[in-house]
C-alpha cells in the first residue's frame, strides 16, 4: 500500500476545496496506447470541480467590492454551479436564487435547495437541454440582477471563473513533474479548460488541449448548437471564455458513447462518475491510441455519479 499523507484539519469547508487526487485508468486503457489519467475532481465538497469557482468568483467579489454583507447572490446554471455557489453562499451568509430548470438532475436541485437556495425553475422541452434554454435562464439571471443588493455571478462571462480553476493546472504541473502530453476537457461554460491550460501552456508548451462537446450540440466545431442530455456542457451558444489561442483542437464526442463510458468506469476502475465524465474519459482514450506508448494523457473527473442515480445513467436493464 503506498504511503499517503493526512489532509490537515482546516478552519471550514471552503478551505477543503482543492487537492484532489489523480488515477491512472489501467483497466480500461488498452495496450500499446499512452497512459491516461483522471483527475478525481468528485472529491471537492459537493462532489464537483465547480467548487473551485464558485468560491474563486464570490472571494473575487468581494474583494473588488462588488459584493457585500446582506446582499443576495443570484446565478442561472444548471446545478453543479448552483450547488457549488449554494455552498460558498451557506458558508459566507449570503442568500442564493437559482434560475434553473426541470431538465436537470433533481439531486443537483435538491443540493442546492438543502443548502438554503431559492430556486426559480423553467420548464424545459420534454426534458431536453435545448440550444435556447440556457440563454433563457440567464435571460432571467439578468432580469432580477437588475434589483438592489443582488450580485449576478455570470458564470459564463466573469473572468473570475478562471482564477479557481488555474489552482487545478497548478496541481496538476505538481502532480505532472515530468510533462504532460495531451490534456481534454468537455465545455460549457470554458473556464475549466481556459484555466488550465493557462498554466499547462506556460510550463509545457508542448501540451496538446482539447476542448470537447456533445457530437449533437456541435457549436465549437461546427457553429451550430443542438440539442443533447449532458449537463453542464453544451450551452448553446459560443462560450465567450473560450479563447482559441489556449487550445489546438476541438471535438465532438458521441453522447451514448460518454454514458457507456461512465457504466465502464464504474464497473471496471471503480470510478462513479457523471456524463462529461464519460466524455471526457472516451475522448482520453481517443487521445491516447493516438500519441501511443510513453505518453501521458490527462482529464478530468468533472463530478459524481452519484448525481445522477434518478437519470437512468446507471439503470439495470
Amino acid at each position: 500500500m503506498a504511503t499517503t499523507i493526512t489532509p490537515p484539519c482546516v478552519s471550514n469547508i471552503l478551505d477543503a476545496i482543492g487537492n484532489t487526487p489523480c488515477v491512472e485508468l489501467k483497466r480500461i486503457t488498452p495496450e500499446g496506447h499512452a497512459r491516461v489519467f483522471l483527475k478525481l475532481e468528485f472529491l471537492n465538497p459537493t462532489g464537483s470541480y465547480k467548487d473551485r469557482m464558485a468560491r474563486a468568483v464570490i472571494e473575487e467579489a468581494e474583494r473588488q467590492g462588488t459584493l457585500k454583507p446582506g446582499m443576495t447572490v443570484v446565478e442561472a446554471t444548471g446545478g453543479s454551479t448552483g450547488s457549488s455557489l449554494a455552498l460558498v453562499c451557506a458558508v459566507k451568509g449570503y442568500k442564493f436564487r437559482v434560475i434553473s430548470s426541470d431538465a436537470f438532475a433533481k439531486e443537483k436541485l435538491r443540493t442546492m435547495a438543502a443548502f438554503g437556495s431559492d430556486l426559480d425553475l423553467i420548464a424545459s422541452a420534454n426534458g431536453k437541454i435545448t440550444p435556447n434554454l440556457i440563454p433563457s435562464m440567464r435571460e432571467k439571471a439578468q432580469e432580477f440582477s437588475k434589483e438592489d443588493g443582488v450580485f449576478w455571478v455570470d458564470q459564463f462571462s466573469n473572468a473570475d471563473v478562471l482564477v479557481g480553476y488555474q489552482t487545478l493546472g497548478h496541481e496538476l504541473v505538481q502532480q505532472f513533474p515530468d510533462g504532460i502530453d495531451a490534456f481534454c476537457g468537455a465545455v460549457g461554460g470554458g473556464g475549466m479548460v481556459m484555466g488550465v491550460s493557462k498554466i499547462l501552456k506556460k510550463k509545457y508548451p508542448q501540451t496538446r488541449i482539447v476542448v470537447l462537446e456533445p457530437e449533437s450540440a456541435p457549436m465549437i466545431t461546427k457553429g451550430h448548437g443542438g440539442s443533447h442530455s449532458v449537463e453542464g456542457i453544451g450551452i448553446g451558444f459560443m462560450p465567450p471564455l473560450l479563447d482559441k489561442n489556449l487550445y489546438d483542437e476541438a471535438k465532438g464526442i458521441p453522447e451514448a458513447e460518454a454514458r457507456e463510458m461512465c457504466r465502464r468506469l464504474a464497473k471496471e476502475e471503480g470510478i462513479l462518475v457523471g456524463t462529461s465524465s464519460g466524455l471526457n474519459v472516451v475522448a482520453a482514450l481517443e487521445l491516447a491510441k493516438q500519441l501511443g506508448p510513453g505518453k501521458t494523457v490527462v482529464t478530468v473527473a468533472c463530478d459524481t455519479g452519484l448525481k445522477y442515480m434518478n437519470s437512468g445513467l446507471f439503470l439495470i436493464s
